[in-house]
């Protein structure tokens, strides 16, 4: 069916019978009884807790069902046009389907206090000129009682005053004068929009100009540094005196039957883009806090005016505007005699500044170390492996190791390198061991913090420790990596990271880029793949120590090879780790050495022989929590050979159907563990594995 919301759009809720017939609609069809109050908060007959009590004499007995079909059919009573060829993709709204604003991205501001001078009686002068016209009538409530909650309820049908009556005795005398005694426990109503003098329903509304946004749940900074950032079309930001700030925005509806459209919009948007709006606030009719007037110990009071968007249409094309968010595209017969200037080499040949650089290895391989090497290259100008590289500032965002030794480290590498340390300054150390965060909260933390320090590199080691998300799916991981993106893009620099092989990846994987744990996302999303495989030393460390006195005795060789996106492809490197350093084989002992845990040729991640399978999904368990499994796409299994029972001669496997459809290879069990989601199979012979629970990354069960 059509979004329901739409078609409520188009159906008044003021008929009796047309009420009853929606609302049964809704319960048949799963909807909520909030949507029914919502929508039956146009009336101006609503009365709070008739909704729910109707909502439960909705039983849909098969004589008296009432479906959704009523809705579509009402609706088109109504004026609801579908379109010829069924639901048509509408362009102009896909800025309601998208957030636009990321919250953790926006900093949060303090709202302003009012000064030591403020002029109450000027707010609430401002304010009444500003939102009505001579000859409107303004609803104003000054009269409370208090509830079985010790809440203040206006009492009464509150005052209907023209606007030039209120003006007038504010200007020749105070705001008591103007309004009357007030109660500073509860505040002052006011309508925002103008009445007709009769009443104060939305039937009463002459002019559907404003609605009220606010909301009780979030905190007054998150209020206020969002609804700015929206851009919305708010002619006053209004402080209620208490925990909300009520926004009057532009809607500048012709009918009533636009007014709920548009509200449904701005509602829907802020829902989406992180602000929690008070749905009860909706109506034309509604009651807003006026300026001016004290409550409690503080005062309601014109926060700031005339923020973001001028009106409505100007707002809805900004909104449009920022989902087409993508760069125009460009003649190639513009560039032709003016190429535009490619990205400086932070590294020659191998990374440019603003560029992604993915350093992957197995356990062992002292990646932290050689990291930290590439830290301090950066930072001094000089060669890193052989490689010159560009002198610059770098942040170095240690997530693993205690901050003294992270110190320690860094000075140990500084002298067994006999490098020295003209340019420490230029290397900034940001120690999160026991406080890190996922990458999505990591990113905007980096980019407030350090956005304007004009660094060349932000290298963050080991990235296992702000992976969001499962790091065997593909999607999943694209998110995750656009993170760095992010990163990269707001800050200008070179983004290095670190991510661990597969259990015995150097024998199954020919191809370095493949050798990364997890998803082939990790081998395709880097402009840079330097990627770390050990290799034998058979007995040439000896060799090696007669040439350098101060060698360790533990001495381990490596190979240093690299995919390019930029570059040409890069010649491999073969590297003795002296600990902590990594030194460049210039004697050449290496060069007929063999891969260390070679396995023979090696193949592509979708052509691996069977025995692979078993490695492959005991990598993943030991990854994971709990006895989980491997999907048929990630061990490269062809789909109609999965569907039997694999033995193996250390264990035994199974494949198993799940709810959502998903083949898996897992170990026998009474239940499976995947994706955080815990599955059992069901009571007949050909059931799926259901979902009958989850799990945390801390191994908490939590079952339904």
């Amino acid at each position: 069916m059509t979004n329901v919301r739409e078609l409520l759009n188009y159906i008044s809720p003021d008929d009796y019978d047309t009420w009853m017939k929606v609302g049964a609609a809704l319960k048949h069809e799963g909807e909520s009884v909030d949507l029914y109050r919502e929508w039956s908060m146009r009336s101006s007959k609503y009365r709070d807790g008739d909704c729910e009590k109707k909502w439960k004499s909705f039983h849909g007995s098969t004589a008296t069902i009432v479906t959704g079909g009523t809705i579509y059919q009402l609706a088109c009573e109504g004026g609801y046009k579908p379109s010829p060829k069924g639901e048509a993709l509408d362009i102009h709204d896909l800025w309601l389907d998208e957030a636009i604003i990321d919250p953790t991205f926006v900093s949060m501001e303090s709202v302003p206090k009012p000064s030591r001078d403020y002029d109450p009686k000027g707010d609430m002068l401002e304010y009444l000129t500003e939102l009505f016209e001579p000859g409107d009538y303004v609803g104003i409530c000054t009269s409370f009682y208090q509830d079985e909650d010790s809440k203040w309820k206006p009492s009464g049908h509150g005052q209907r005053r023209t606007v030039e009556d209120l003006i007038e005795k504010l200007k020749g005398g105070s705001v008591k004068q103007a309004i009357g005694s007030t109660n500073e426990a509860a505040g002052v109503y006011v309508r925002f929009n103008p009445l007709d003098g009769k009443g104060e329903n939305n039937k009463n509304v002459t002019r559907r100009t404003y609605c009220l946004i606010e909301s009780d749940t979030d905190s007054l900074e998150k209020q206020y540094s969002l609804l700015k950032s929206m851009n919305l079309p708010i002619k006053f930001l209004i402080h209620s005196g208490g925990k909300s700030l009520h926004a009057i925005v532009h809607v500048d509806a012709v009918n009533a039957e636009q007014y709920r459209e548009r509200v449904n919009k701005l509602y829907q948007f802020c829902k989406k883009n992180g602000l929690t709006p008070d749905e009860q606030d909706k109506n034309e009719s509604r009651y807003s806090r006026l300026p001016g007037v004290k409550r409690g110990s503080g005062w309601q009071y014109i926060v700031e005016r005339n923020i973001g968007a001028r009106n409505y249409d100007e707002w809805v094309k900004w909104a449009e505007e920022q989902v087409d968010d993508l760069p125009s595209d460009i003649s190639l017969a513009e560039v032709w005699d003016n190429m535009p200037p490619l990205k400086e080499e932070l590294i020659p040949g191998v990374l440019r500044v603003g560029h992604k650089m993915l350093l992957a290895g197995p356990s062992k391989a002292g990646k932290s170390f050689l990291l930290i090497n590439l830290c301090i290259s950066i930072a001094e100008g000089i060669e890193w492996l052989g490689m010159p590289c560009k002198q610059g500032r770098v942040l170095y965002v240690n997530l693993e190791l205690d901050e003294n030794s992270c110190f320690h480290r860094f000075k140990e590498i500084y002298t067994k390198l006999g490098i020295e340390p003209k340019h420490k300054d230029c290397l900034q150390i940001w120690n999160l061991r026991g406080r890190a965060a996922p990458m999505n909260k990591l990113a905007p933390l980096l980019i407030q913090r350090f956005k304007d320090k004009r660094y060349e590199a932000v290298i963050i080691d080991p990235i296992y420790k702000v992976i969001t998300g499962d790091e065997n799916n593909a999607t999943e991981m694209s998110v995750f990596c656009s993170y760095f993106d992010k990163v990269a893009t707001e800050m200008g620099v070179a983004i290095i990271y670190c991510h661990h092989h597969s259990k015995g990846a150097t024998g199954k994987y020919a191809n370095a880029a493949d050798r990364s744990s997890g998803s082939g996302v990790f081998a395709r999303d880097p402009d840079a793949i330097l990627d770390l495989t050990q290799i034998k030393t058979d007995g040439l460390e000896e060799k090696y120590k007669a040439q350098h006195s101060d060698a360790c005795n533990s001495l381990t060789a490596w190979e240093l090879s690299g995919t390019l996106r930029e570059f040409p492809p890069m010649e491999t490197t073969r590297l003795w780790f002296d600990y902590p350093v990594h030194r460049v084989d210039t004697e050449n002992y290496l060069a007929a050495a063999t891969y260390a845990d070679s396995g023979g040729k090696g193949v592509g991640k979708g052509q691996k022989d069977k025995p692979s399978w078993y490695e492959d999904a005991e990598d993943i368990i030991d990854m994971k929590i709990g006895d989980t499994c491997a999907t048929i796409d990630e061990l490269g299994i062809k789909e109609s050979n999965a569907k039997r029972t694999f033995s193996a001669s250390k264990t035994d496997w199974m494949t198993a159907t799940l709810q959502d459809g998903t083949i898996v290879v897992a170990k026998k069990a009474d239940e499976i563990i995947y994706a955080g989601k815990i599955y059992k199979k069901g009571i007949s012979r050909n059931a799926r594995w259901e979902i009958v629970g989850s799990i945390d990354r801390n191994g908490q069960r939590n079952l339904f």
